[in-house]
């Protein structure tokens, strides 16, 4: 009855706010794997086996992501069911330990996390609507790239102004409504998953080869072509899977970005707690359904690219495209093009997902004070349309800078056809800072629960966190780990996510200064 009545108070507490509980627990779940499965499956696993370099290390890397993920949601529902709030993961941060600390992952996660994330998605939806549309290039000039620097660029090609448009659609959209936003992700998350499962079917079956099989599961551990793992430092030793037990732990660790960023997103439907039907109990079992369902598809998938490639073909498919290599070899040419319409249905799933959620942190925030004021007010569709259109906005600009691709002289690379410079993306840098970045903040939260447990031990509680202690300790050794791993060896790409969340100290002094200045006035 007390769990009931609780359940009513907060349901009307966030209806005052304008907020509307239109999410169940299918519409939930659709969230957290719709959110999660992107383009990454697709692709990833290539660098992940060149790195660790055998058939059962790819598998035990995705095992462990999965494990990771796992722990990690479960984890989360105990802190979703306590507190079912707008704005998620900011808010857990905030009661734990205090409004800094929630700050600086909202800060984070409006600058690089949710922004970066949309960008990528958007830009890699047009990269492989290219394949179907050749004109849809990244050298397909509209602005041609601008020197800003020896490092950086900016331009805009085809493909970047289709991943905006991409960007501004799915945004407009979400700002007419939950009703309409649910419908998108509940309809491309169904499509997207049977995709995904047509992919696995395939290719355990009509792809099954047998000197593929029996090369890869006939010398399972033994790694071979491997990259070798280079430090930034130069005191720390360069090692590869292949240079024995420590080797092999480092490019294991290294090898879980790909795999935990293709996995992330996973936490999103807390930023929308408030508008989810009973979300004591619908927030923690979409949780651990929908983080349940995709691990065990991606694991599947990676079998099924192991069933029909041997693993150098995994290791050299052309640009990384493990599944359309995989598919190639059942439908030949075509291929291709099936698996480009498998990617961008994936895509408009994900960045659907993405933009719906990552607009409630920042109404949260702003309802702290923390935040620009007018992101946290509804439209009269009940959605933070003001905080949509900023993140848009954001997300759209951070798919305009480019980097300037440079050798190991610091030349810059130029294209052997054309003799014209090549140019990369700033949001594939902004995404090797988000993995160090979003362990920094899981790792927080999680720890966070312990604190919550010993400062509020009465706090109601309709949903315990499995395995407490033990599993979310367990997550906090292992993820830190793999943080201190990528500190070392990565330094390049995870000072700066730690840099970009630093930042958001004195940004939110000056935030509460401003708005114990202003606390006066609003009276």
């Amino acid at each position: 009855m007390a769990e009931a009545v609780s359940a009513e108070a907060a349901e009307r507490a966030d209806n005052a706010d304008g907020f509307v509980r239109g999410l169940g627990l299918l519409d939930s779940t659709m969230i957290v794997a719709g959110s999660m499965i992107g383009s990454g499956i697709f692709i990833v696993s290539a660098d992940i086996a060149r790195q660790v370099g055998s058939p059962g290390w790819l598998l035990l890397v995705w095992f462990v992501t999965g494990l990771l993920t796992i722990m990690a949601a479960l984890s989360y529902g105990e802190l979703a069911a306590m507190m079912p709030k707008a704005g998620g993961q900011y808010i857990y941060l905030r009661e734990a330990f205090s409004p800094l600390w929630g700050f600086l992952y909202g800060w984070t996660l409006f600058l690089v996390i949710q922004t970066g994330t949309i960008a990528a998605v958007a830009v890699g939806f047009a990269r492989f609507l290219g394949v179907l549309v050749p004109s849809i290039s990244p050298t397909n000039w509209i602005v041609p790239p601008v020197n800003l620097s020896t490092n950086y660029a900016v331009s805009l090609s085809t493909q970047q102004l289709v991943g905006i448009l991409l960007i501004i659609l799915l945004t407009l959209i979400n700002t007419r409504g939950l009703k309409l936003g649910k419908l998108i992700q509940n309809v491309f998350t169904s499509a997207k998953t049977l995709s995904l499962i047509a992919l696995i079917l395939l290719g355990l079956i009509v792809g099954y080869n047998a000197e593929a099989i029996a090369a890869n599961f006939g010398n399972l551990w033994t790694p071979q072509n491997v990259t070798p793992i280079k430090p930034d430092f130069a005191f720390v030793p360069t090692v590869a899977a292949t240079s024995g037990a420590f080797g092999l732990f480092i490019a294991f660790c290294v090898a879980q970005v790909g795999s935990l960023f293709s996995a992330d997103a996973w936490n999103n439907i807390t930023f929308t707690a408030g508008e989810v039907k009973n979300p004591q109990r619908n927030i923690p079992l979409s949780l651990a359904i929908g983080t349940g369902l995709v691990i065990t598809l991606y694991l599947l998938a990676n079998v099924a690219y192991l069933v029909t490639l041997p693993l150098a073909a995994i290791q050299t498919a052309p640009d990384d495209r493990v599944a359309t290599a995989t598919l190639g070899v059942i439908f030949g040419t075509a291929g291709a093009a099936i698996m480009a319409v498998a990617i961008i249905i994936s895509t408009f799933g994900c960045n659907n997902g993405l933009i719906l959620a990552g607009a409630r942190v920042y109404y949260a925030m702003a309802r702290d004070g923390l935040f620009f004021r007018a992101t946290g007010r509804l439209n009269e569709k009940h959605v933070p349309a003001v905080g949509l259109l900023l993140q848009c906005g954001w997300a759209a600009l951070l798919v305009l800078p480019r980097t300037r691709t440079r050798d190991a002289a610091g030349a810059s690379v130029l294209d052997p056809a054309t003799g014209i410079e090549q140019y990369g993306n700033l949001y594939s840098n902004l995404l090797d800072y988000v993995v160090f970045s979003v362990l920094i903040f899981y790792v927080l939260t999680i720890a966070g629960l312990f604190v919550l447990r010993r400062t509020r031990p009465n706090a109601e509680r309709p949903y315990r966190a499995v395995g407490y202690p033990i599993v979310p300790a367990l997550y906090i050794v292992a993820a830190t780990v793999i943080m201190f791993v990528l500190l070392v060896y990565k330094t390049q790409t995870t000072w700066p996510g730690l840099f970009i969340v630093l930042t958001g100290v004195p940004v939110y002094f000056l935030w509460r200064a401003r708005a114990k200045a202003q606390r006066p006035t609003n009276d």
